[in-house]
């Protein structure tokens, strides 16, 4: 008995000894390693990589930027399925213990005495969440112990729920997923909360090899590792039987072609990418979980995409085939499977291009051809969609149509097929070479609705929207017209549509400005002239108004006048400007006749939802005594009085209209003013848009208004030189917008290319979507308009009764106020005496004075 007593007294005394010096090994261990442990408020404050998020307006993701993808959730937010799975699968004593699971600890040792070495295991939750976010991964027994030092630590700060959260946010789980939610949104395109129990368990399955055991890259050892997860489950008796089977039984789904934004904004996207960049730094841009919410509407975005795509492609399939992009070549002595085994790696490395997917040809019958696409899909391409192809020649030309498919494509050749759903076949297609913009805005606002600043952003980044400088030709005529407008002329001032021979003097030698065709009309009305888009017209007006003074006028659209160019070309759109600038021009003409500033980005938020940035637009408001008026808006003199006093300083001897005293353009302060400026008169606005509604209805863009049937369009087309740029901006009281087509290259667009045939089409697509259902939106006549009729052959009021006799509409200042003699018409031959006079006067043989250009109704007697 006595040495019995002595026995245990001894086996306590080691026990304690034991603990004593374990203990000490501890403190003396936490002594040395206590300065360098972690902070715990570190990892209170620690913040996860979230990259930055492109929204459109109505929360359409766009884009994200970031090396890692990240969705942030809530304990609250997690499927309680998952809870389960992951505490079954890696730590199943997580809600009791207190940061380290002591079993697995001795389990560890034993290895270490056992092999020499720490071979990983018997880390808790807690000690992993330490590991990922706090200390390093080598595999040390320094830190290890502080390792477990600092779990038990996180466990008296922090809750078992703020623990899990940091866990399943941290974690990276294969393609560039890191967290629960960014492997859902990756593997299944789906929200943590609408993923199946399968789902669930393959996601918690992750946690252990990402790399090795993902759905995508190894699917048979995902499923094997998920239905791991499914049998800790069912022994934890999270599951029932049912569910363990049903689970099991579940095939692989996951795709990352299911990780996709939900709407194609390249172009905008990178525009936000770089605003965020600039503004904040480079690092934080992408790792602080800014959420970039644009003024894009999904719907007008897409209704963009298709227009310009289908304009694009249509004006190839009008110049002919450029031909297979590439050819593959196979031995003829090959099987056809073996052919179409290399056919098929061969198209493994080439990728979609807007709506364009690639193919190989496989066999070519006498009037169709079959292919294969990526998914090893085998199409078939009928003889309605491959006889358009003839062979491109050039811009002008392209060579005979083609017999049969084999005059087309050969097997083995690389093409581009589009399906199209409207007639539930595939065509044959290609990648152009030509290129195009659209941009919208809201004209009431200037926020950009839509933007597509080309083809495919993956092929050519270039943004054409904002980057490019086109001519844009007659696009540019209105601003110029409205310059007349103001300074006194009226939508029914005549003018002489007769050649014009100019003498420019020094090296600039003789210019002829001409018409389209080559054709001319006489003396026509000033709305005739343009909605007709005539050019010698227009080049009279510009040299009656004068160079400068109209190069002025136009800063009341946006433009800096410093930058156009100072010669008569300026109407003719000669000055290189975007697609932005132009529409951005137009909105005045829009929205009334008030200036607004395009912007692209509504909100920045940062990662916890706080508002970094705001838009605040200037408002348009006409009943504001506060909205500024940074030009005059009207001349204030009565016309007749001009006209009696023509200015002797004229730059045309022939001006019509002049005033004494030169208006000074000085725009105002308009930092702290909320309201939008008004640098149009309304009615000068109101004139303008019912003139360039005629454009629509009767002029170069009658296809809108048979297309969309509304009386609230109005817009001009514009085309330059050798038809090397094509325009058309239009707009209502909704919606502006500009599109352009052209080469990248100054490479003419080729015969029958104009902005109604080239331009307009994507136009008219996106306004058939954007004011679909949408009510008329024009603006309302304002006071000071009168509407009177008149004798189109000399301006001046009709005769009662006269039978050709036409509607217009007047500045009540401006309006005529004698009746024509109708038996004194115009005479229309004077084309051919002034162009005979013209070459007399270059040549030093006539100094008559050319006083027949342009003349108001009053002067005509």
């Amino acid at each position: 008995m006595k040495l019995t007593i002595i026995f245990a007294k001894f086996i306590s005394l080691s026990i304690f000894m034991s603990v004593c010096v374990i203990v000490l090994i501890c403190s003396s261990i936490y002594i040395v390693l206590a300065p360098e442990l972690p902070d715990i408020n570190k990892l209170k404050e620690h913040k996860l990589q979230i990259p930055l998020s492109v929204y459109s307006n109505d929360n359409h993701l766009i884009a994200e930027f970031g090396e890692k993808r990240r969705t942030p959730v809530t304990y609250e937010q997690i499927p309680v399925k998952f809870v389960q799975a992951l505490i079954a699968t890696e730590d199943k004593h997580f809600e009791y213990h207190n940061g380290i699971d002591l079993n697995g600890i001795l389990r560890s040792i034993a290895q270490l005495l056992s092999t020499g070495e720490q071979q990983g295991g018997g880390s808790t939750l807690t000690q992993q969440v330490v590991k990922n976010i706090l200390f390093t991964r080598a595999k040390t027994f320094q830190r290890k112990f502080a390792e477990i030092i600092t779990a038990i630590q996180i466990e008296k700060d922090l809750s078992k729920q703020e623990i899990f959260e940091l866990y399943v946010n941290k974690h990276f789980l294969g393609h560039n997923s890191y967290g629960i939610q960014a492997a859902a949104d990756v593997y299944y395109g789906k929200n943590l909360n609408n993923l199946t129990l399968a789902e669930l368990a393959m996601i918690a399955g992750l946690h252990q090899s990402p790399s090795y055991a993902n759905p995508i890259s190894y699917p048979e050892n995902a499923k094997k590792r998920r239905n791991v997860v499914l049998g800790r489950m069912l022994d934890e008796n999270f599951i029932s039987k049912l569910e363990y089977d049903t689970a099991v039984n579940s095939p692989v789904t996951a795709s990352k072609s299911n990780n996709t934004p939900d709407l194609s904004a390249d172009y905008i996207a990178e525009m936000a990418r770089a605003y965020v960049v600039e503004n904040y730094s480079l690092e934080s841009a992408y790792t602080e979980g800014f959420k970039v919410y644009t003024t894009i509407e999904s719907k007008l975005q897409n209704a963009g995409n298709f227009g310009l795509e289908n304009a694009i492609d249509n004006y190839t399939f009008r110049h002919g085939y450029h031909g297979a992009e590439q050819h593959f070549e196979t031995e003829d002595t090959l099987s056809f499977n073996d052919k179409l085994n290399i056919w098929k790696q061969s198209l493994k490395k080439e990728f979609k291009v807007a709506s364009l997917s690639p193919a190989v040809v496989i066999n070519v019958d006498e009037k169709s051809i079959q292919a294969i696409l990526k998914n090893d899909e085998v199409i078939n391409i009928d003889w309605d969609e491959l006889k358009w192809a003839s062979r491109f020649l050039t811009t002008f030309s392209k060579s005979e149509a083609p017999n049969s498919a084999s005059d087309i494509l050969q097997s083995g050749d690389l093409i581009r097929v589009v399906f199209d759903p409207s007639i539930k076949k595939w065509k044959l297609t290609q990648i152009p070479k030509v290129s195009g913009a659209l941009v919208a805005l809201n004209p009431q606002t200037g926020a950009v609705v839509s933007l597509v600043g080309g083809y495919d952003f993956k092929s050519n980044k270039f943004n054409h929207v904002t980057q490019a400088k086109r001519q844009p030709g007659s696009n540019f005529k209105p601003f110029i017209y409205t310059a007349a407008l103001h300074k006194g002329y009226s939508a029914s001032s005549l003018i002489n549509d007769a050649p014009l021979i100019l003498n420019n003097g020094g090296d600039a030698g003789i210019w002829r400005p001409k018409n389209a065709g080559d054709r001319y009309l006489g003396l026509i009305p000033l709305r005739q002239a343009l909605y007709q888009s005539r050019n010698i017209p227009a080049v009279r007006l510009l040299r009656d108004i004068g160079i400068d003074y109209a190069a002025d006028f136009t800063q009341r659209f946006g433009f800096n006048a410093s930058e156009l160019n100072k010669d008569l070309t300026l109407i003719l759109g000669s000055t290189v400007m975007s697609p932005l600038q132009i529409v951005t021009g137009y909105a005045t003409f829009a929205n009334g006749g008030y200036k607004v500033e395009p912007y692209f980005i509504n909100r920045i938020e940062d990662r916890h939802g706080n508002i970094l940035f705001q838009a605040n637009p200037k408002q348009i408001c006409s009943d504001c005594l506060e909205t500024p008026t940074p030009y005059e808006l009207t001349m204030g003199e009565n016309k007749k009085d001009q006209i009696s006093q023509p200015s002797p300083t004229s730059e045309s001897s022939g001006t019509t209209f002049a005033l004494e005293d030169p208006i000074v353009f000085e725009p105002i302060s308009l930092k702290e003013n909320p309201y939008a400026p008004r640098v149009l008169s309304e009615q000068e606005v109101f004139i303008m848009q019912n003139i360039l509604q005629d454009v629509v209805i009767r002029g170069t863009a009658t296809r809108a208004n048979k297309a969309l049937n509304r009386d609230d369009l109005a817009g001009k087309t514009g085309t330059t030189n050798d038809a090397v740029d094509a325009w058309f901006t239009g707009f209502n009281g909704d919606y502006v917008a500009s599109v352009w087509i052209g080469h990248d290259s100054s490479i003419p667009l080729g015969t029958g290319e104009f902005g109604g045939s080239a331009a307009l089409p994507a136009w008219i697509d996106f306004m058939k979507v954007a004011l679909e259902g949408k009510p008329s939106n024009k603006l309302s006549q304002p006071p000071g308009i009168i509407s009177l009729r008149i004798d189109p052959s000399t301006g001046l009021l009709a005769h009662p009764g006269q039978s050709n006799s036409t509607q217009e509409i007047f500045r009540e200042s401006f309006a005529p106020t004698s009746q024509s003699n109708q038996a004194s018409d115009i005479e229309v031959d004077i084309i051919i005496d002034e162009t005979e006079r013209l070459e007399r006067q270059i040549n030093g043989e006539d100094t008559t004075e050319d006083s027949s250009e342009i003349q108001s109704p009053e002067m005509l007697f």
